[in-house]
């Protein structure tokens, strides 16, 4: 069990991959089974001592390491921590697909963010405003841009909401390992 920031990167290296919530359609350990700080009480204000651990961390961890600790989704938007050597080795090359193989919406999408780094809302807001789309049917483009590795959240510590980057430009070692390009 764990209760501290730097216990927390080490569970993680130790895991490989985890999710940060527990889950037990996703077939992972997560983070928040192991985190031993107390929940929230009844009657006590904000959320609680655990949440506010596990919500803070599943940010800070790649922030601070981010040649050692990845954040992003897996199959069945799930939120997953994970090694750089696990994205490396493994995960990358079972979860990438090319945005040729994503749908129309989430192609679309993936332009805007290659062209600049978007933050979440700012982007939905034009997306839903020129592309027509609705609010679920742009965050399911966008859960799959991150579940297919096109697309990562900035881990810049000065940044304080999501904001969303092109996979490759971040991690081009890994891409360049795994992608083809003609």
């Amino acid at each position: 069990m764990i209760k501290t920031f730097e216990e927390a990167r080490l569970l993680v290296r130790e895991l490989q991959i985890c999710t940060i919530f527990e889950s037990s359609k996703s077939g992972l350990p997560s983070l928040w089974e192991y985190v031993d700080l107390p929940e929230k009480q009844s009657g006590e204000e904000g959320w609680g001592e655990k949440i506010t651990a596990v919500w803070d961390w599943k940010n800070r961890l790649p922030a601070t390491f981010p040649d050692e600790i990845f954040y992003g989704k897996m199959k069945g938007g799930f939120a997953v921590l994970m090694t750089m050597g696990y994205l490396r080795d493994f995960h990358f090359a079972s979860c990438h697909r090319s945005i040729a193989q994503l749908n129309p919406l989430a192609a679309y999408i993936f332009e805007k963010i290659r062209n600049e780094p978007w933050e979440t809302t700012a982007l939905r807001d034009e997306v839903m405003e020129t592309y027509g789309c609705s609010k679920s049917q742009f965050d399911t483009a966008l859960k799959n841009l991150q579940i297919s590795l096109n697309v990562v959240r900035s881990n810049d510590p000065g940044v304080d909401r999501d904001t969303w980057l092109p996979f490759q430009e971040i991690y081009p070692d890994i891409w360049q390992l795994h992608v083809v390009e003609d």
